[in-house]
């Protein structure tokens, strides 16, 4: 049975920037499992999903929080799994603290973090941590990365002509 991912929210209003991970995520044909949960109002249930994810089939936790940004590092405490931060924009500092937040764990209990926002990295990162198992993911993440390399390419080529035309 394939491995499923865990994407975790610290409040519904993260869901348009979440949005973009499980999109990610349906494209590589990943299963998930899409929930908000509270590092600071509930924090028990945050710990037993945590607990329980390997039992439960997960193989990574993607978790998306702003401000205090703690969600991400309460889980990891409770799992052997990988986590994955976003940490989400703010108003008042703009992300910048729920970047620092998020990164800055101790040692023993990491969380790997992608930029403000980042949901699509974080989903892209998750896939990657499964095709190391998977074989048929990781040939899905050659084919997506060729076709970028071709993106880049053809658009330097039409930059060239644009230029020889001046």
């Amino acid at each position: 049975m394939a491995k499923k991912i865990a994407v975790i929210m610290g409040s519904d209003s993260d869901f348009p920037v979440v949005k973009s991970a499980l999109t990610e995520l349906k494209k590589y044909g990943v299963e998930f499992e899409c929930r908000v949960m509270s590092a600071h109002r509930t924090p028990a249930e945050a710990c037993e999903f945590a607990s329980n994810a390997r039992a439960n089939g997960f193989g990574a936790i993607i978790c998306a929080a702003g401000m205090a940004a703690h969600l991400a590092g309460v889980v990891a405490g409770h799992t052997t799994l990988p986590v994955i931060g976003i940490p989400m924009k703010s108003k008042a500092l703009e992300g910048v603290d729920a970047l620092l937040a998020t990164v800055m764990m101790p040692p023993g209990v990491p969380v790997a973090t992608v930029g403000i926002d980042g949901a699509k990295n974080a989903a892209v990162l998750a896939v990657q941590m499964l095709a190391i198992a998977d074989e048929e993911l990781a040939e899905k993440l050659a084919a997506e990365k060729k076709a970028m390399a071709e993106g880049v390419i053809a658009k330097d080529k039409a930059l060239q002509e644009q230029i020889a035309a001046l």
